[in-house]
């Protein structure tokens, strides 16, 4: 039996009018069965859907970012909660960001704040599972691993059901696979199958040596020798020996006349090929890996690829003020106000702006949807460390372009930052409206690990922050 729609949403079939159903009666003297009426409907409901975006670039924020020192901060909060930063007007009427990022607050007027997002998942990886699939995990386990029962990543979905053809890959992941003791599920195809991974790349794009060795021919190895399946397979047995280090990034093993294609396609190793891009652009977005991976996101985005997610940090991180990601919680004697000030805003003021502006003055911005998001927020009420802790109760989440109003906030959490005071949003319903402004339907059923027909996504389209 199909899983049931908590959401209450339909499916194409379920949207038929009774004047409709009844003219089917006579259709079948011409051949049109009930069955082939309803496939008919249904393919006419998904020609209605129009992509209001090509691409999207999700900028995973590890560990969790506090919403109060960002984009939904509390001036007039009691002490203990308001924080130590102050808020600065942007370039959207209303709008007011930390001090810490002046020249993020000039791009405000391109952005969407939902300042109401919440769950409550408040470990690792099970919310950072959460945020990059859009399914609720079945408990808030921080022994959370992957298996074929849990929902696949985003990426993948949209490599499913929308996928590239030719050499362009549909969706990439790097600089990181994100962990926190064990690999965080949510970011391979799970149930859908290997050969809808995203393709991964694992290395530091900021490193003067940055390459890719999985898309370079082996000395002496012509394209048309590989012509030949037999051939194409020693290839791609070959070439994922050079990636032993990592399983994750071995999914273009299982598609093989794609990787043919990745291999034979100067347009991809272009698109990755950073040094292209001139010396100011490059200093511009950073000279750290989550820099230059922004950049080479332009660029692959440029190329064609459909979807994109780039990773803050590897680690959860925050007790160092040099690496890691958000989760500042004051651990071993560390503060979270001296490393979020002397690492984590300073990368988020360099990278946001630049790679925003960079993406609208280029066109990109339009056709390009981006999502800021963390897998939670920090407890507004500063701790013994004074530090902050997991919070997933409210958070924000920022989007851009893709169809996104300009200048826009969406839904308000209380006067404390605590809970959502208007216009809840889950991380479904950001799940819901990616995949819709993709021009995939978030009701699309697939078939889970034991064959249950599944909607990619339970959420509901936030329909008020579409432009």
């Amino acid at each position: 039996m199909p899983t049931p729609n908590p959401t209450g949403a339909c499916s194409p079939s379920a949207l038929i009018t009774r004047r409709r159903l009844l003219s089917a009666g006579g259709l079948g003297m011409l051949g049109l069965t009930m069955p082939r009426f309803l496939r008919a409907t249904e393919q006419q409901g998904l020609e209605k859907l129009v992509a209001r975006a090509k691409s999207v670039i999700f900028c995973f924020q590890w560990g969790g970012p506090s919403h109060l020192e960002t984009f939904d901060m509390k001036p007039d909060a009691p002490e203990g909660i308001r924080g130590f930063h102050k808020p600065i007007k942007s370039s959207a009427d209303g709008i007011w960001v930390s001090e810490r990022l002046p020249k993020t607050a000039k791009v405000m007027d391109k952005v969407t704040l939902v300042r109401s997002v919440h769950h409550t998942m408040k470990n690792h990886n099970s919310a950072g599972y959460y945020a990059l699939s859009g399914h609720a995990p079945p408990s808030d386990d921080q022994r959370l691993k992957d298996s074929p029962d849990l929902f696949p990543a985003y990426s993948s979905v949209v490599d499913a059901l929308a996928p590239l053809r030719g050499e362009i890959p549909t969706a990439t992941t790097f600089p990181y696979i994100v962990s926190d003791g064990s690999i965080t599920p949510g970011q391979k195809a799970s149930f859908l199958g290997k050969e809808h991974d995203p393709f991964v790349i694992l290395r530091d794009p900021s490193a003067r040596d940055f390459a890719l060795p999985e898309l370079s021919l082996p000395s002496g190895v012509s394209y048309e020798r590989l012509n030949a399946r037999r051939e194409l397979q020693k290839l791609v047995d070959s070439q994922t020996r050079l990636l032993d280090f990592s399983a994750e990034a071995r999914g273009i093993e299982s598609y093989y006349d794609k990787a043919l294609s990745m291999l034979h396609s100067e347009k991809l190793r272009a698109a990755f090929d950073l040094t292209k891009e001139p010396d100011k652009v490059r200093d511009a977005y950073g000279r750290s890996p989550y820099g230059q991976s922004l950049l080479m996101a332009r660029r692959l985005v440029e190329a064609g690829v459909k979807f994109v997610t780039v990773n803050f940090a590897q680690s959860i991180g925050g007790q160092s003020t040099t690496e890691g990601g958000w989760d500042t919680h004051g651990f071993n004697d560390t503060r979270m106000f001296p490393i979020i000030e002397k690492f984590h805003l300073p990368i988020t003021e360099q990278t946001l702006p630049t790679f925003l502006t960079d993406l609208d003055e280029r066109g990109l911005l339009d056709e390009t949807l981006v999502v800021w998001v963390g897998e939670f927020g920090r407890t507004p009420r500063i701790n013994k460390n004074i530090s902050r802790d997991h919070w997933p109760q409210c958070y924000t989440a920022l989007l851009a372009g893709g169809g996104v109003k300009r200048g826009y906030v969406h839904g308000a959490s209380d006067k404390n930052g605590e809970h959502p005071a208007d216009k809840p949003v889950k991380p479904d319903d950001l799940a819901a409206t990616m995949y819709h402004l993709l021009g995939i339907r978030p009701d699309t059923e697939v078939h889970d690990v034991v064959n249950r027909p599944v909607p990619i996504s339970y959420g509901k389209v936030i329909h008020d922050i579409i432009a």
